[in-house]
């Protein structure tokens, strides 16, 4: 599911993006790219926010399975 991942973490990344020029520019960049409210745009919020729930799973994963094979080293005595 690693492509599922990359795919959800870029819309998530391409929704805190657009938050940020909502709240620092008051600039919406979906509804300049793609109309106030078309349904293209209604999608493209719909993904983000499908997006941003799928992430929350990211939280719970068990993450000893993504360590690097060197912190598993024996210390030498």
């Amino acid at each position: 599911m690693r492509v599922l991942d990359t795919i959800a973490l870029l819309l998530v990344i391409i929704g805190a993006v657009n938050w940020g020029l909502i709240g620092f520019f008051d600039f919406n960049l979906v509804s300049a790219l793609f109309g106030e409210m078309t349904t293209f745009s209604r999608i493209i919020y719909a993904l983000v926010g499908i997006a941003g729930l799928y992430s929350l799973s990211f939280l719970g994963r068990d993450r000893s399975n993504n360590t690097n094979d060197n912190n598993n080293c024996d210390v030498v005595k």
